[in-house]
């Protein structure tokens, strides 16, 4: 079985007079259209990610990405269930915001795309200036988060981040005030820490909006639990009113039943 597979991506319309081609497509363009392809086929962990290669064809414009078949069949799940619903709201924010460019593109410049892949009897996707391939964006709200894990990258020149590895989660990118890394003068790459920030969550799903995650935070982490702690706490517990109750009483009366 071959293993790489691709996405085409097709665009008719006109410039002026002139129908759409290579010849009169500009460059900005396909860097936009490149970094949309790369947001849909891997929303996250793109540092991790198999090659995803580029060519552009006639026919007005025809966008050729090529990468592990793995990811295109996936990929052509996700535009069956597009197609189906005429719905965006269950996808991850990258997928979602990268079909919702593509919408506005087809809107501003009146243009027709169509998505399609490699797999046999492949899925398609149509966007044009009639759909309406948009997020609702009420379905998510401003939320506050406590991440667990690695710092395993930390800096950046104009827009820095810090890169911290969960087991929940894999790895995540947080937005982080260059101010608070210039002033932190103890090593903090591959120590194990929490993270206070804030971002956006889906009310229905609980899913996180990872590019909206903003640093608030850095919270010394010790994993393992204290004894001594926890023995006080039962403590306290024995010595408070739950003492005074029957447990299997309680449990009944909250559950409606009769005693």
């Amino acid at each position: 079985m071959n293993k790489i597979g691709h996405i085409e991506i097709n665009i008719e319309g006109f410039r002026g007079n002139q129908e759409l081609s290579p010849d009169n497509y500009d460059i900005r363009e396909i860097m936009t259209m490149i970094e949309n392809a790369e947001n849909l086929l891997f929303p996250f962990d793109k540092k991790d990610r198999p090659v995803l290669s580029y060519k552009i064809e006639e026919g007005s414009v025809k966008h050729i990405f090529k990468t592990s078949v793995q990811f295109i069949i996936g990929f052509n799940a996700i535009l069956g269930q597009i197609s189906t619903s005429q719905s965006i709201d269950f996808l991850d924010q990258p997928t979602a915001r990268a079909l919702q460019n593509i919408q506005e593109l087809s809107m501003k410049n009146d243009l027709n795309f169509v998505i399609t892949t490699s797999v046999p009897g492949s899925n398609s996707l149509s966007i044009n200036k009639t759909t309406q391939l948009f997020k609702t964006e009420s379905l998510w709200i401003d939320a506050e988060f406590y991440f667990y894990g690695k710092l395993v990258n930390a800096g950046g020149k104009e827009k820095a981040n810090i890169h911290i590895l969960t087991n929940e989660l894999g790895t995540l990118r947080i937005d982080t005030p260059i101010s608070f890394l210039e002033k932190y003068e103890e090593n903090i790459l591959y120590k194990t820490f929490g993270i206070r920030a804030i971002g956006k969550q889906h009310v229905e799903t609980g899913e996180i909006d990872r590019s909206s995650l903003k640093f608030l935070e850095l919270i010394d982490y010790h994993p393992g639990y204290e004894d001594q702690y926890l023995k006080t706490l039962r403590e306290k517990a024995g010595n408070s009113w739950l003492n005074e109750i029957d447990p299997e009483q309680y449990l009944n009366e909250i559950r409606g039943y009769d005693a």
